[in-house]
């Protein structure tokens, strides 16, 4: 590393990008300015993280360099808007082996690293159950004590509900639940299964304040040891039950009403027909629905949610548009009785967990290594982006059979 040249290569930069909308700064200190005011500076520490960008170009080569710690930003979530938006121009031939000698010049002939240990990539067919139990188990397993550091103090882990006007995260997640319960009319006796039950705040709330009788399922061991826990001190015990089961192995209904509260975004295309006829199968005669989830609104034909989400943070995770995901539900005979958006309310949800989450950073380190924190760091960002930006929303649908 001491014998290398960063000068040829920041003239070749220079040169093939004449527009940047960011800066880049190398390990010897030296760097390529940007062209544009408020512009964030990249900064590669070693020649190892530029080998990691030329593996795999855009935002995974980018994502591993971060995650490593071989690369960081000086200001996150303006470099996040750039790797979303900044189309560089087309290379020439000529241009492109400059470059390369360049690169050689200024790294050496550095081995790329091996990917980080906490990416995950999947084998086989998308959305079995086998491999859908792997993807939230890559998740979640890192542990309850690490998501409790965000989350408020029922659990949440789905949009909340500001739009009624709470000014907190633990006043609004509790405006959000109470919200549902009121769309599905929950009566007390009824029974009521929730599909991706998380730490059971739905089914705790349902059972405590409006008197039925609940089923949570979950593809999380974790999860429902501190869900069944939970009810216990809530003196619901008696009338909950959490299982570890996919929905498409629940066989007892029939529910008066089923909630689903941010899964439907990871059951994809695959699978989405037989979700919503499976949910359809567990309702009885008159029975209520109220989907809550995630839906593209740009990308529509993409398979996945980017290289990085589908590696690091949720795989097979792929919000699927509102019309696909009605669809399906309409082909089953569920008759859709109201539709709300709540983008906003995730930006800002999204907003008080990144809030949290930096203010707890040791601990999150702590927990979870320093990878998985700046995983975290890097995809609550990203996350609330896509909100902002309209690249996403977030729907409640209400259907009744």
């Amino acid at each position: 590393m001491a014998l290398s040249r960063t000068a040829p290569l920041r003239d070749e930069l220079a040169g093939a990008l004449p527009r940047r909308p960011f800066a880049l700064r190398f390990w010897d200190g030296t760097e390529v300015a940007a062209t544009e005011p408020g512009a964030p500076t990249l900064t590669f520490n070693t020649p190892r993280a530029l080998a990691h960008v030329l593996r795999a170009p855009g935002e995974l080569g980018l994502g591993r360099a971060y995650v490593s710690g071989m690369l960081d930003v000086d200001d996150l979530d303006a470099a996040i808007r750039v790797v979303d938006e900044f189309e560089a121009p087309p290379i020439p031939l000529a241009q492109r082996a400059g470059l390369a000698l360049a690169l050689v010049r200024a790294c050496g002939l550095v081995v790329p690293p091996p990917p980080p240990k906490t990416e995950l990539r999947l084998r086989g067919r998308r959305h079995t159950i086998a491999r859908d139990r792997r993807a939230v188990r890559h998740h979640y397993d890192v542990g309850n004590e690490f998501f409790a550091l965000f989350l408020d103090r029922s659990m949440t882990y789905s949009c909340a509900y500001f739009s009624g006007g709470a000014s907190t995260l633990e006043e609004a997640q509790e405006a959000k639940l109470e919200l549902v319960c009121r769309k599905l009319g929950l009566t007390e006796g009824e029974r009521v299964l929730d599909v991706g039950c998380g730490w059971g705040s739905f089914v705790i709330h349902a059972a405590t304040r409006h008197g039925v009788n609940a089923v949570g399922i979950t593809l999380s061991e974790q999860q429902a040891l501190l869900a069944r826990e939970r009810a216990r001190e809530a003196g619901v015990a008696d009338r909950v039950e959490f299982r570890v089961a996919d929905y498409r192995e629940v066989s007892d209904g029939p529910f008066d009403a089923i909630a689903s509260i941010g899964m439907v975004e990871h059951v994809g295309e695959e699978q989405i027909d037989v979700y919503a006829r499976r949910l359809w199968g567990l309702l009885r005669p008159g029975g209520r629905l109220l989907n809550h989830g995630i839906a593209k609104l740009k990308d529509l034909d993409t398979p996945d949610e980017g290289p990085f989400s589908e590696r690091f943070v949720f795989p097979d995770g792929v919000p699927l548009p509102l019309s696909r995901v009605q669809r399906a539900l309409e082909r089953t005979g569920l008759v859709t009785r109201h539709i709300e958006g709540l983008a906003a309310d995730y930006a800002i949800t999204l907003t008080r967990w990144m809030e949290r989450f930096d203010a707890r950073w040791e601990d999150a380190v702590r927990l979870a290594g320093i990878e998985r924190a700046r995983i975290w760091r890097l995809y609550l960002r990203a996350g609330r982006q896509g909100f902002e930006t309209g690249w996403a929303s977030v729907y409640q649908v209400l259907a009744h059979r």
